[in-house]
Order: structure tokens, then sequence, then C-alpha cells
């Protein structure tokens, strides 16, 4: 039966009876125009009762004949198989031909053109009244919905449009680079294709899909269509990397970062109480479970604290609980580089030790704000004025002293001071206005690494900035990997990790080394990409060495020159200090950051390679464990046992740190005679030197007594020997390299430009 014919049949128009079919499988494809007649019956029984309208069937002039073909097929079904067979071969081919031809006549689609050639007018102008209604009441309903919610009627837009705009439309923050296309732009917004040029016509821009807009375009397109975007940070470098640049890889924009919880490091002698302080604070036994009751490794914790007067809110705080002990110094130099506030810890009995000096040096090297914790208060002996004497003569004058030391009395047994000192960090963090961007890619530091037989490599991390995921793919010094899991100091599994955070991640390729900067990117081959050159740049990068630092320095304008000095008796100590004062001037001096009796240790290697400075040693040992480590670590030591040596030695480094200055000399002239090559930037002309001696060097291009170019000679030849240069009077013939042509009566001035380095 035709599909018009059922349409006919229903009082419905072709279009409508095919979206019908289109809600219900009946078995019926988009490209059929016949049907076969019982599932057209089926088809008019269904919608006519979905419909509630009444059908004559029986005017169809088809259901008697089903029913008749139905009941004879039942009837020989029941019949006897014998009798059958004997009829089947009597009267063979009969009714199977009837079949055959039933069979394909149905199994056959006709294609037909469905037109509305017979269905009443009538009928065609009542269902298309009842789509409008329809369509109406929608709008109203959804009109009423939105009034009530608060939507006024001038922000509403077509149906059609909300509908495709909330499937497609991206939520919350859309990260974009700082050159975008159009088409990229539509596929990070989703938002349509069209509209986005028709808005960047509006502003004033003629745009195709494939057109390269900047970011402060694309975030006025996307104001207009609503979607909040933020400017895409840029990958760090590889030289950022391998440098640890943390300041060049946390540069953003001002509105792109909000406030962040403080990094605390808690530093000082062994056994005065840093570990005992922490365990105070997050109130768990660490101490009971370290071997001697000393820290064995860096430990991450964060905590959450309610300072008096802050009408319940809590503020979280990381603290690192580095090693007091002189074995892990090396750990205790990277940890002070990460953190914001150094929490120095000196005992009330015992006072100021070679160990917190260090530890204060550190500090002051980093450049992190200081607050002293005074610990042991309970103590009998304890004497916290004659510490904050010997604070002072270290530079930390407290503050009831008229300094701006913080300085807080404690005791970590009794819980004295505790809150005190958690208030003191958390106003320290707040004058100190930490931030950081959520929105971007995570940039960490490894703080602890080591090798897990069940889990591979970890690191344990600080997130300077952005958020870090389970998933994320990274570049970590010079390895890389994709974060399989992330734990807290509980062992409780994390998703995200906000800046400041800290957990334990796996899914390294290699262990990291400490102190290396972790860059998430966006997929594994950027990271390989991104691994290879930091590699590369590895490989290239030569053993710093004495006269490597007056080049770096020198190349990085620095006019100060670090020293980490030891001395084998504190009267020679002081006399190298004084005279090393001595030799500072305008332009360049020596700043000694740190100063102890005794053997160069790892604890000075690591300072000086933290600062970019070097070790002297007066008359001291230099054990080869801490040669080995100095070579890692790329610090010279240098050994001396007469100070005039030294001093001299400092002289001359102190005069290459300077600024050189570039001179310029004119060697000779020649003129030119004849021209027997020209090449598209190559030429071999021959001349004769006019003045001073000619060789091969940059030079300039004079015509007329005007300058008309530059370029340079790349060999010379007097008659057919190769000669390095040519003296005044002598002809020559050169090839030479130019962007100019040279013609004829040209003067080539040939220059030398050198760099001269100032005296002190």
């Amino acid at each position: 039966m035709r599909l018009v014919r059922v349409a006919k049949a229903l009082g419905m128009t072709g279009q409508q009876l095919r979206q019908e079919l289109e809600s219900v499988n009946f078995g019926v494809k988009a490209t059929d125009r016949e049907i076969p007649e019982n599932l057209a019956i089926g088809i008019i029984r269904f919608l006519a009762q979905k419909r509630g309208i009444e059908v004559d069937i029986e005017s169809l002039g088809t259901e008697g004949a089903m029913d008749q073909d139905q009941e004879e097929e039942e009837q020989q079904g029941s019949s006897s198989a014998p009798q059958d067979s004997v009829e089947s071969d009597q009267e063979p081919k009969a009714g199977v031909v009837a079949s055959e031809e039933s069979a394909k006549r149905e199994s056959v689609h006709v294609l037909r053109k469905l037109t509305l050639e017979d269905v009443p007018q009538g009928a065609i102008d009542l269902q298309t009244q009842q789509s409008r209604e329809e369509r109406k009441k929608l709008e109203e309903e959804e009109l009423r919905v939105q009034r009530a919610a608060g939507t006024t009627a001038s922000t509403l837009r077509p149906i059609a449009e909300r509908h495709q705009e909330q499937i497609k439309q991206k939520e919350g923050v859309v990260l974009l680079p700082s050159h975008v296309t159009v088409k990229e732009f539509a596929e990070k917004t989703g938002i349509q294709v069209p509209k986005v040029i028709r808005t960047l016509m509006q502003n004033g821009v003629m745009a195709t899909i494939n057109k390269t807009i900047d970011y402060d375009t694309a975030a006025i397109v996307a104001s207009e269509l609503g979607v909040a975007v933020q400017k895409e940070q840029d990958t760090a470098t590889a030289e950022d990397i391998l440098s640890r640049n943390l300041e060049e890889l946390l540069k953003d924009e001002p509105e792109n970062l909000q406030p962040r919880p403080p990094v605390v490091v808690v530093m000082g002698h062994v056994d005065h109480g840093k570990t005992s302080i922490l365990d105070a604070i997050r109130t768990t036994d660490v101490v009971a479970g370290e071997a001697g009751q000393i820290t064995q490794h860096i430990g991450a914790y964060q905590v959450l604290h309610t300072p008096k007067g802050s009408k319940g809110e809590a503020h979280p705080i990381t603290f690192l609980d580095t090693p007091g002990h002189e074995a892990f110094t090396a750990m205790r130099a990277r940890g002070a580089q990460v953190t914001d506030i150094a929490v120095i810890v000196v005992a009330a009995d015992e006072g100021v030790k070679p160990t917190t000096v260090e530890a204060i040096n550190h500090a002051k090297e980093a450049g992190v704000p200081v607050l002293v914790a005074i610990n042991k208060m309970d103590r009998e002996n304890a004497d916290p004025d004659r510490v904050k004497g010997e604070l002072a003569a270290q530079g930390l004058q407290s503050e009831d002293w008229g300094g701006q030391t913080p300085v807080v009395l404690c005791s970590a047994k009794t819980k004295q001071g505790i809150d005190e000192l958690l208030d003191s960090i958390v106003l320290m963090a707040q004058m100190a206005k930490l931030t950081a961007n959520p929105h971007r890619p995570a940039v960490a530091t490894i703080i602890e690494s080591h090798l897990n037989s069940a889990l591979g490599s970890l690191g344990t991390v600080v997130v300077n900035t952005g958020v870090l995921r389970q998933g994320d793919v990274f570049v970590c010094g010079q390895t890389m990997g994709k974060v399989r899991t992330m734990e807290d100091a509980h062992g409780v599994r994390l998703a995200s990790l906000l800046p400041s955070g800290t957990a334990r991640i796996s899914g390294f390729q290699s262990v990291p080394q400490v102190g290396d900067i972790l860059q998430v990117v966006s997929s594994e081959q950027q990271a390989r990409v991104l691994l290879d050159a930091v590699k590369e740049r590895g490989q290239r990068a030569k053993k710093a060495s004495f006269i490597d630092l007056v080049s770096r320095l020198s190349q990085g304008k620095l006019t100060q020159l670090k020293v980490v000095l030891k001395a084998d008796a504190q009267g020679s100590l002081e006399a190298i200090k004084d005279a090393l004062a001595k030799q500072t001037s305008a332009d360049v001096s020596v700043k000694v950051i740190h100063a102890a009796v005794g053997a160069v240790s790892e604890s000075d290697v690591m300072m000086a390679a933290a600062s970019g400075g070097v070790v002297i040693a007066f008359t001291v040992l230099v054990p080869s464990s801490v040669l080995r480590t100095a070579d890692r670590e790329g610090v010279q030591v240098r050994q001396y046992d007469v100070v005039y040596a030294l001093l001299d030695d400092i002289d001359g480094l102190l005069k290459g740190l300077i600024e050189p200055e570039e001179e310029e000399k004119i060697l000779g002239r020649l003129e030119v005679r004849a021209i027997f090559l020209t090449k598209k930037s190559e030429q071999i002309v021959g001349g004769k030197v006019t003045q001073g001696v000619l060789k091969r060097l940059p030079f300039r291009i004079f015509r007329e007594e005007k300058e008309v170019g530059t370029g340079r000679i790349t060999s010379m030849k007097h008659v057919d020997k190769d000669i390095k240069e040519a003296k005044e009077g002598a002809e020559c013939g050169l090839r030479v390299q130019t962007t100019c042509p040279v013609v004829e009566g040209d003067v080539l001035e040939v220059y030398l430009r050198e760099l001269k380095r100032k005296e002190v």
C-alpha cells in the first residue's frame, strides 16, 4: 500500500505521517514509498487510536482479503502432511509462483514522489493550525517559567537558538592562547562559527573561519557572546626548566591571580624541637616513629588554623619539615627556595648553634621572611633574652627590641605559644599578599623523591601555581610522566591539588631530582618535544668553572660575586671578610653569604650552588666527597694557603665581572678597481689597499663618500696565493659577501670591534 493512501486515510499530510513514522520504529525506512498492506493496516490502527480518530478500515478493501488469507494459511498448517505433500506434487507451481510474486512485490520499494494531491485542503489547514497552537503553547509555558525565575522578556531568545546553545556552549572559564583561529575559538567556546563571525563583523573585524585573531579580540567577542575566557599561560621553555627558574615560570597576568596559602619551612639546629613543634601543630606523633628522633626525610603537611578574632575563618598553612642534621643540608637548601616563610627554631636553653646560623643564611639568601620560634621555654635554664641577643648578632633583631623579626616564645611539650606562632604565620602571609593562578597548567617543585618497589618512581611536590590533576602529562627536570596517583601526608588519595598544596605523586619515567621543576603540558607529544629540548640543552651546557662563572655573570650583567668562606681560625675568617669588603666598588662587590670556621662541607657547596657563587677555603681541608658533590652541582671550590693569593684572585675575578666596553678600530681601506664575478650575495672584486691593513673582517661600502652598505671579506688572494692580510700599497683580490653590490670606484673600509674590560 502506498504511504500517500495511508496519510489520506488518517487525514494527515505526508510530512506529518513521516514524523509519526520516525517517532515509532515501524520498520519503515525514510526512502520507502510503498509498504506491505498488513503493515499499513497496523500503522493506520495505531495512529488512529493515538490521535483519537475513527478510520473505516473496510473501505480500504484490504481487511477481508487479509483475514481470508490468514484463515487459509491456518487451515493448511493444521491439515495432514502426506496429503499436503501429494497435493503439492500434483499441483506444483501455481501457489509457489503466486507467493514468490507477492513476496517480490512486497520487497520492492517503488520510488514514487509523496505528494498531497489526494489529501483534502481542509485536513491540511487543520493540521497546520494545530501545529501553530502547540508551538505557541510551548513558548508561552517556557516564558512563564523564565519569568517566574526572574528573567526578563528582553533577554529571551528564540527557543531553537536557546536549546542549541544549551547543548553546545561550554560552561565555566575557557582558556584561550595568545592567538587563535575563528574555528578553534568556536570549538573551545562551543559557539557556532557563523555567530562568531557575525560578532566579529559587528566589531569591525572582517573574518573567515581560518582567520587568526589575538586574545584581546577573542575576549571582546567572548564577552558579547556571554562566555568567560582567560588567557592561557605559555608553556615553560627548556631553559627555564633546566635552570629551575621559578621566577620566570610563575609570571602571570594580575587579573588572573587569587590568594593562596603560605608555604612554611621549619629549620634550625638538630634536636632543638622542629619536628616536636610540628607534632604539636598537627597533633600527631611523628617523632616517636623516627630513628633517633631525628627527621630522616622532607615531610610536607597542610593544616587549618583559625586565628583569634577572625570570625571562624580557617586559614590553610603548608609546612615543610626539613631535616636539621648536617647530613641533610642539601635538601634543606632546596627546601628553603620554595617557601614563603621560614621558621627558625632555637632552643631557649642552648641558643644559636652553627647549624642555626646556616639555616639563617639559607633563608636570607633565598629572600624568605624569617620568624623565630624560641622553643623549650618549659626548661628551668631557659634564657630567651640571651637567645635574642645572639639572634641580633646574626641580623635578626626581635620586634620587642626595636627590630623587624617576629619572635614567639613557645614550648612544644606544654603547647605554650603554638597558637601565637600560627597567628604570626597567618599575619605574615596576609602582609605578603601571596597569590597564584588556579586556572593554568600546574607548576610544582620536587622536594623529595625516591623509588618504590610497588609504585615506581615517586616524588613529593609543592604546587607553586595552577592546579595539578590526576592524569596530567608533565615534564620534570630531565624526565617526564603522567600523574597516576596523588596522596597527601595521611595517605588519602587526591583527584586534584590546588596552589600551595603538597602530595606524593607517582607516574615518573625515572626518579626526579630534588629541586626539579614540574611543568604540566597539554599532551604527551608536547612533553616529548620539550623533554628532548631540555636534554639537548643539558648536554650542551658546560660544567661550571671559575671562568664560566665570570662569563655567566658578565652576560647576565651581574655585578655581585657571592662567596661561601671557610677558614681554619676565627681571626683569619674575620680578617679575610674585612679584606674582601674593602675590594668592593661602585660597579662590583663581594657578598659573603656564609662564613664559618672548619672544613668545607656539602652544606657549603649546596649553599653556593643555590646562590650561584663560589666556595673559598683558606687553609682548611676539602674532603673528596665534598669535591664530588661540587663537581656534580657545578660549584668551584678554591683552596688557598696565602691570603695575598686569595685577594689577587678575587681582584681579577671582580675585574672580569665588570661589564665590558665595546671599541671599534678602523684597520684599512681598499679602492675597488675591478669586478670579476657577481652572484646573488657574493662577489669577487679586485683593488688596491690605500690605507692601513686589510684582513678577513667586516667592512663598510662607501660610494661618493656616503655609506651604502656593509659586508664581510671571506677570502683574500695575491695572484694565485691565498693570503691572510694585505698591507698598504698592495693589490689583491677579495671574495666578499654583501647584500649591497659592490661597483668599481667604491671604497671598502675594514674595521674590527673589540670588547675591552673597564678597570676597577
